[in-house]
């Protein structure tokens, strides 16, 4: 018989679509592949309007998302005091601004709007639901500025949101990159109940965690992802092929493509049916586990 934790479902989110072009073909071949149960996209690249085209016959086998960026790249809108060079900051200073609460407010706000709308725009349909590139939407100040955004577009009840944090006992469980878990963990603090406050459905349980070192075995890394599954349990996960866009604006390229090649391998399938898991959209899930 196989252990309690065995026989569930996962959500498996592939983030980062559009990133460049590489990045969406090779979560375009995964989802082709039944690999994925999500991918979230990021409507602020160049990439995004031909990856919305690509991705519209896979709207309702799989959950197609917003990934909230406001630290790669360009932004939609003018941010003089956000973004005064034109490109969005780091993540660092992102959470230091929100932790001292000295983010921009109106220009947030309006940055939100327009990648909500250049969702719909390219898409013709709402997202499925919102995360955040690095994790941004679970940041104080723009937790806030999100929900309220969302509501304003009337959205509530009619998507959901990652929770980038988990029970810090599962999390030790697993034992991959602690550090980065459990540091989301205390920044997600009170995330999943103000976004079902304000009627929005949440992950419960949360992993994909990576150091993304090319060194590490990913094969091994996704069985801890499996351990001490949540009622919901959403797995991120960053899989896609190299190009010379990807390798301008990011430093994680060689592991995109060996998340790819283990996604598309036997060797996932296999893990998956030893486990007793497998994939499923996230209505899918709540509708099992509430």
């Amino acid at each position: 018989m196989r252990p309690a934790e065995a026989s569930f479902s996962i959500n498996l989110c592939a983030d980062d679509f559009a990133l460049s072009p590489g990045v969406s073909r090779g979560i375009l071949e995964a989802i082709a592949a039944g690999r994925l149960s999500a991918t979230s996209v990021m409507t602020t690249r160049p990439a995004w309007p031909e990856g919305a085209r690509a991705l519209k016959p896979f709207k309702g086998e799989v959950d197609i998302g917003l990934h909230l960026n406001l630290t790669l790249g360009a932004p939609l809108s003018l941010m003089p005091k956000f973004a005064p060079s034109g490109g969005l900051p780091g993540i660092g200073a992102v959470l230091r601004g929100a932790r001292k609460s000295e983010l921009p407010e109106a220009e947030i706000r309006q940055e939100i709007s327009r990648q909500i709308d250049a969702f719909q725009e390219h898409f013709g349909a709402a997202p499925d639901f919102v995360d955040g590139h690095q994790h941004v939407q679970v940041l104080p100040q723009i937790r806030g500025w999100l929900l309220d955004a969302l509501e304003e577009k009337g959205h509530a009840g009619k998507l959901w949101l990652r929770d980038s944090g988990d029970d810090p006992l599962s999390i030790l469980r697993r034992g991959v990159e602690l550090k980065k878990a459990l540091a989301l963990a205390w920044l997600s603090k009170g995330f999943a109940r103000e976004a079902r406050a304000r009627g929005f459905s949440v992950n419960s349980g949360f992993s994909g965690f990576s150091s993304f070192d090319a060194g590490r075995d990913y094969a091994a890394d996704f069985v801890a992802y499996l351990r001490a599954p949540g009622r919901r349990h959403l797995i991120m996960c960053h899989p896609g092929y190299s190009d010379e866009e990807l390798v301008r604006l990011d430093p994680v390229t060689v592991t995109r493509e060996r998340e790819l090649a283990f996604l598309l391998s036997p060797a996932f399938s296999s893990l998956l049916a030893a486990r007793g898991a497998k994939l499923a959209s996230f209505g899918v899930i709540e509708g099992n586990r509430l």
